[in-house]
């Protein structure tokens, strides 16, 4: 069993940043490829980005790629997303997820979720 927390959201004018964790109880983290998605309030959820097992590859949505970074720290057991250059639509609350083998950007893949941070960009 895999849990996950996520930590840092907020709220922040268009234009600013914010960095999230997700930190991850398995001492098998490194077997897991890691990933964020978000949901906005009336819509559905959407991959955001993703790390492979072994951190050597990433997957980004079109619309935050040169904005978002994803990295690991397998030492800490933790994902960061680090968002830059906010804007209004990226709204929403945004999941960690986990999965064996995969980091696409089907939801359904992805075996473990984490509750949920809320990050909030006004204009």
């Amino acid at each position: 069993q895999v849990q996950l927390a996520e930590s840092g959201g907020g709220s922040v004018q268009a234009g600013g940043s914010l960095r999230l964790e997700c930190a991850a109880s398995t001492r098998s983290y490194s077997n897991y490829c890691m990933a964020w998605f978000r949901q906005a309030p009336g819509k559905e959820r959407e991959f955001v980005a993703a790390v492979k097992y072994d951190g050597r590859d990433t997957n980004y949505a079109d619309s935050v790629k040169g904005r978002f970074t994803l990295s690991r720290k397998r030492a800490k057991n933790t994902v960061t997303l680090q968002m830059n250059d906010l804007k209004p639509e990226d709204t929403a609350f945004y999941y960690c997820a986990a999965a064996l083998d995969y980091y696409g950007i089907e939801g359904r893949q992805y075996n473990y979720w984490g509750q949920g941070t809320r990050v909030a960009v006004s204009s």
